[in-house]
């Protein structure tokens, strides 16, 4: 077999994401936006470990379901190739805990080796081979894949410099095996005080190539398009059309006005003459001709023929005020007396 080497340039290439977090941390709904952002048109697939589940999300998010059980490490081997198989770019498996945990992961694997005789750690070995077999299988995988952890609280009892027993506490501590973190592209922990927002300020990893996808402070992701390798809008189910708003009584009973052009429209039409704009009163008083004040009531553009003098309307308000009385000033009056 020989090598070919050709100049390396940026493609799209899968990705394996991590989201840690307790019940109720927004993991689950995190997966599914980083999904439809990864791949705005593409296909999804979610492997179901938690009972059928997923399904609460089928009326926001177009993905394909697929539920699994036992856990064991070739099972999550045959889900992906399967996904990978109907056109899957980015698979969710939720929850990857219950490959390390769960009914007959490698924690159950290991104690029935044990039931059956073989001592620690070497009933161990068996369950370690297929994690590691199955970690193979996700790095080959050409799909992205998101896994959802559970997380514990975990504390550490040690003892202080007098004596005592202190309680340090750990954090939060994703449920799986110890090397699997150390796989994962980018990883995150998410809490319930704050769900779907990743807290950077505990154990997280994030390369700086894909740090602009997930800012800080906000939701996973904020913007769609901030994750789609062509930068367009991630497209979601349109929510349910609102009922139609039946129109009000004063709506079914109010006449219809006709349309009337803007001022700077009806300034337009007169181009040649400065004319203050229309009036109503003006208009409904000499109807289609103009007012002696040649107002652009009208659209003739005659001149009024009717009594001297502008109408009401145009009349200024200072022109209506009375003329104010004349004062001598107080030199003629000093000269008077």
């Amino acid at each position: 077999m020989t090598f070919t080497f050709a100049p390396a340039r940026r493609e799209q290439v899968g990705l394996l994401i991590a989201l840690a977090g307790a019940s109720g941390s927004g993991k689950t709904f995190s997966a599914l936006r980083l999904a439809r952002g990864m791949s705005p048109e593409g296909k999804i697939a979610f492997i179901d470990t938690e009972a059928r589940r997923g399904l609460h999300y089928a009326d926001r998010f177009q993905f394909l379901h697929a539920d699994m059980r036992p856990f064991r490490p070739e099972r999550f081997i045959e889900g992906i190739r399967a996904a990978e198989a109907a056109g899957a770019e980015v698979v969710i498996i939720d929850s990857a805990s219950h490959e390390y945990d769960g009914e007959g992961g490698i924690m159950d694997w290991a104690d029935e080796l044990a039931e059956k005789g073989v001592k620690s750690p070497g009933n161990w070995k068996e369950p370690k081979l297929a994690h590691k077999k199955m970690m193979n299988a996700l790095l080959q995988c050409r799909a992205s894949l998101i896994f959802c952890l559970r997380a514990d609280e975990k504390i550490e009892i040690v003892r202080g410099e007098n004596g005592r027993t202190l309680v340090r506490p750990l954090g939060w501590v994703p449920i799986c095996e110890k090397r699997f973190m150390y796989e994962m592209t980018a990883s995150f922990t998410l809490t319930p005080e704050r769900p779907g927002i990743p807290q950077f300020d505990l154990p997280h990893k994030l390369q700086d190539q894909h740090r602009h996808m997930f800012p800080a402070g906000k939701p996973i992701p904020r913007k769609p398009a901030a994750c789609s390798p062509n930068g367009r809008a991630a497209p979601m189910f349109p929510p349910p059309p609102r009922p139609p708003v039946p129109p009000t009584r004063r709506q079914l009973t109010r006449p219809c006005r006709p349309h009337r052009p803007p001022r700077a429209a009806r300034a337009r039409t007169f181009p040649e003459t400065n004319r203050p704009p229309r009036s109503t009163s003006c208009w409904r008083k000499h109807g289609r001709s103009r007012c002696p004040a040649r107002c652009s009531s009208g659209p003739s553009g005659r001149r009024s023929t009717s009594a001297a003098g502008s109408c009401s309307s145009h009349t200024s308000r200072r022109s209506r005020r009375p003329p104010p009385t004349p004062t001598r000033p107080a030199a003629h009056d000093a000269a008077a007396h």
